[in-house]
């Protein structure tokens, strides 16, 4: 299994602590066995939780132009109408997917084309399913442009735990679907701006995999 190179301060700083401890442990036998078994299963655990959470799929690039591929794992949270104000300023269909701290947090490209806007912005951390924190989170937008299909909005929004969103892409870029375009450490949430007249292809609920899963496809 691959790691990703994002968690690569997070293992070493883990792994440091996690071996000390174990360390201290048989070094220093002052507790009770039961206690330090206990102690040491449950160093060993968070050790495995945290590569766990930085593993990197094997997973095709899919090839589908009319589709609108999951940008990351999770859960389907939020599917609506909504006014869009940062750069289309219009109204659009969002599709929004809760990221859990056990999900892959990679982000995927939903789209192929160019990339034609990037912004990221400062902001708090509200719960990532909590309806402000769409505009109120700290987050990055990145806007894709399709040759024949036109643009679709995607936005990483940080949740409670999460404290730093990665995003590689930038204007002028090229963007390839499926590919990954950024990371989110911990608990988070992405937010998709589709087309009105784009078929939704999930439901509420729905659990989803990214790079993988079509959300929605454009009007031929």
């Amino acid at each position: 299994m691959r790691l990703h190179r994002e968690g690569t301060p997070t293992l070493l700083l883990v792994s440091a602590v996690v071996c000390f401890g174990l360390f201290a442990l048989l070094k220093w036998p002052v507790l009770p066995t039961f206690l330090s078994i206990l102690i040491g299963a449950a160093l060993v655990i968070v050790l495995a939780i945290v590569v766990w959470f930085f593993r990197v799929p094997q997973r095709p690039l899919p090839n589908d132009d009319s589709a609108i591929i999951s940008p990351c794992d999770g859960k389907v949270v939020v599917i609506e109408e909504v006014y869009e104000p940062e750069y289309f300023k219009d109204k659009r269909r969002q599709v929004s997917i809760f990221m859990s701290p056990l999900n892959v947090h990679i982000n995927f490209h939903p789209i192929g084309g160019t990339t034609t806007y990037y912004k990221y912005h400062p902001g708090k951390y509200l719960v990532a399913w909590h309806p402000k924190s769409s505009t109120e989170n700290e987050r990055s937008t990145v806007v894709n442009k399709h040759p024949k299909y036109g643009e679709v909005l995607f936005r990483q929004i940080a949740g409670a735990l999460a404290r730093r969103i990665c995003t590689y892409a930038r204007e002028g870029m090229p963007a390839q679907q499926g590919a990954e375009f950024g990371f989110i450490k911990f608990g988070s949430r992405v937010d998709l701006f589709l087309p009105l007249d784009a078929t939704i292809d999930v439901a509420l609920g729905e659990v989803v995999s990214g790079s993988s899963t079509v959300i929605a496809r454009f009007k031929h």
